[in-house]
């Protein structure tokens, strides 16, 4: 009886652990199910967000390509060519081969818009903001397969456009511009306003004797005057920062390094290291100053016993408005972009520091940057008695530096800069 006992209970005991193999199994196959998709979501969904970074990085690109295309032309056929041709050569980068199979299979779609505004961004056709969205990438999965997740649906925005007005100014002209009235916008400026920017000997409108609005620089010597005059000056200027003026005309070498701007080659420079601008008209007659017979001060006037002038539309030769126009238009160059001796767009457009030159009547003075303006050079340095730089005052430019808080802010000097898309978390 004991061993009938025995063995019922052995028989139990055997199918008790049968029936639990029996449930391990499925469980083991369902823990191992669970960890590949885990394993799987983890590397696809790192390898998706190499490639959103990558299809991002070719979207910035193009939108700044864009922007800043439109920025030169105000028209938006090159600047969309310029988005769609950066964003081409971008697939075609080291690692983007799945990106640039998907593109040039038709998959991907680029397209671009433009906003006059930033936020919100209202599709217009009309810049200077400028957004690029590229979707249609479905990146093909790996392990996330097991769970049916065979694609991962990867899309890229990004709005470029001018920023604010910068507040700190990089590549400056080496000259500080006196503010006209600082308790007016533009500092008193005038859009189209005609300025002395430089002095002939003898002439201080606004500053004193021996002072000649040139900025003291880092090296001495005529050579260092030179080479800051024709565009290597790399120092920054940020407002209310002080700069200190230096004394003296240095009246040879500031022509010879501001002459290049207009392919006037004279001393030791060369158009390999300083290329002139791709249009170099210039205003006539010449313009030139002379002292008013009344109250004494001095006047800019149209050649030597030509009228008064004082904006742009005064005079009948060349000012920024048909610049621009010759600009935009590649036959119009006097010296192809590339070419030799290799023309560059908008060398004659310079951003200066303004600052408040009231009470300084030495040729070395102390002066506080009150911000940045900019001016279009109308002229070359003449090789007569008159050794003046004459600009016209224009609301904004292109310049590099670092922007200030405020979209649309202005006047002065920007950068070109990329925003996050108001509209889109892919930005």
């Amino acid at each position: 009886m004991v061993s009938v006992n025995r063995t019922m209970r052995a028989i139990s005991h055997k199918r008790c652990c049968d029936r639990q193999r029996g449930i391990a199994l499925p469980l083991v196959v369902v823990g191992m199910v669970a960890m590949l998709a885990i394993a799987g979501l983890a590397l696809d969904s790192s390898h998706a967000f190499v490639n959103k970074t990558r299809l991002q990085n070719m979207a910035d690109a193009a939108a700044l390509a864009a922007a800043k295309v439109y920025d030169q032309t105000a028209d938006t056929v090159p600047s969309t060519v310029a988005a769609n041709s950066v964003f081409g050569l971008n697939t075609d980068g080291n690692g983007n081969f799945e990106i640039d199979s998907a593109y040039d299979g038709g998959e991907i779609s680029v397209v671009v818009q433009y906003s006059t505004t930033l936020n919100p961004f209202v599709s217009s056709g009309v810049g200077p903001y400028v957004r690029v969205i590229a979707t249609g990438f479905n990146m093909a999965t790996s392990f996330s397969a097991v769970v049916g997740i065979t694609d991962m649906d990867i899309a890229a925005s990004a709005v470029a456009g001018p920023s604010p007005t910068i507040d700190n100014a990089c590549n400056i002209a080496p000259l500080v511009v006196c503010a006209e009235d600082m308790s007016q916008p533009y500092f008193g400026f005038t859009q189209n306003e005609l300025k002395v920017l430089k002095p002939t000997p003898g002439d201080h409108d606004d500053v004193g004797p021996g002072n000649y609005k040139l900025l003291r620089l880092d090296c001495p010597g005529g050579d260092c005057v030179r080479d800051a005059m024709a565009g290597a000056y790399g120092a920054c200027a940020t407002t209310d920062q002080t700069v200190e003026t230096e004394p003296g005309v240095t009246a040879g070498p500031t022509s010879q390094g501001f002459n290049t701007r207009f392919g006037d080659y004279q001393g030791p420079v060369s158009p390999s290291d300083f290329p002139p601008d791709v249009v170099v008209h210039e205003t006539s007659p010449q313009l030139q100053t002379s002292e008013d017979p009344v109250t004494g001060e001095d006047i800019i006037t149209s050649g030597a016993n030509g009228p008064v002038v004082q904006f742009a539309d005064d005079i009948s030769g060349y000012d920024y408005a048909e610049y621009a126009r010759r600009t935009g238009i590649p036959g119009m160059h006097d010296y192809a972009a590339g070419g030799s001796p290799g023309g560059v767009e908008w060398r004659r457009i310079l951003a200066m520091p303004v600052a408040d030159c009231s009470g300084n009547e030495t040729g070395q003075s102390t002066l506080v940057v009150e911000g940045f303006a900019c001016y279009f050079m109308l002229q070359k340095i003449g090789g007569g008695v008159d050794k003046n730089i004459f600009g016209q005052f224009i609301e904004d430019c292109l310049a590099g530096g670092s922007p200030g808080p405020n979209p649309g802010a202005g006047p002065g000097p920007y950068i070109i800069q990329l925003y996050r898309d108001p509209d889109s978390g892919d930005s």
